[in-house]
């Protein structure tokens, strides 16, 4: 088990370095975390007030989403943190790894009055009716808002929420999986955004074409560890401290 928690560790710090160098950091906001038992109430998670590009696989905080002492500690996370992922983790038990992330261009699609995400490519049907889109924003993402935004990720089959007004939250069953998964969307996002702005017609696939696409992708076993992988050995060879 010890080894284990520690890959988790590694796989996640891993994750912040790579969600800096993409440009998907915000300050020292926004969260990752990764479920460690099978129930998914306790959970790694970042500390408070830390930049992502600091971050080491020691300093992740290990917390248990049914402790209701959790914010009293000297050692808290941030309580939107607490908020937000203590809710997913506690009753999304599928939800093994949750990136929560104001990224560029998945926050414009989210601030769009129609923040459907329609196909027009390969890799934005990828997400063809695979997408929660919350449209009921309600301020920070402290335990009210985290309670609510849980309830609609219980459908282990939609792994991205696109949060109205916010950013997006995507979930996976490993931190590769998530981490592949959010990369995407994000390069999907951005398509879509850019694509707009041309001020030309769009040509959308028909729903046929984009489901069978979106199956496709949902073939490819092993993709997003591959990717991950290759990921990691670029960190090992430049910002090895990240395992640490």
């Amino acid at each position: 088990m010890s080894d284990f928690i520690q890959t988790q560790r590694i796989d996640l710090a891993a994750a912040f370095r790579w969600a800096v160098r993409l440009n998907y950091h915000e300050g020292v906001a926004n969260h990752f975390s990764v479920a460690i038992n099978n129930s998914g109430s306790q959970f790694l998670i970042n500390p408070n007030q830390r930049h992502f590009a600091t971050i080491k696989a020691s300093d992740l905080l290990l917390l248990d989403a049914n402790n209701q002492d959790t914010m009293s500690q000297a050692n808290a996370p941030d309580p939107t943190a607490w908020g937000l992922h203590g809710a997913v983790h506690k009753h999304c038990p599928h939800a093994r790894c949750v990136l929560h992330v104001h990224s560029i261009f998945s926050t414009v699609l989210a601030c769009l009055k129609d923040p459907r995400l329609p196909a027009i490519d390969q890799n934005t049907a990828q997400f063809h009716n695979r997408v929660v889109v919350d449209a009921g924003f309600d301020g920070m993402a402290f335990v009210d808002e985290g309670e609510r935004c849980a309830a609609m990720l219980s459908d282990p089959n939609k792994k991205v929420m696109l949060m109205g007004n916010h950013g997006v939250i995507v979930l996976g069953s490993s931190v590769a999986d998530a981490f592949n998964r959010l990369f995407y969307f994000e390069r999907s996002a951005e398509t879509y955004i850019r694509a707009l702005q041309t001020g030309m017609a769009l040509n959308f696939l028909s729903n046929e074409v984009a489901e069978k696409t979106a199956q496709q992708w949902e073939g490819f076993d092993g993709s997003a560890n591959a990717h991950f992988n290759e990921l990691k050995s670029i960190l090992d060879k430049e910002e090895a401290d990240y395992k640490r």
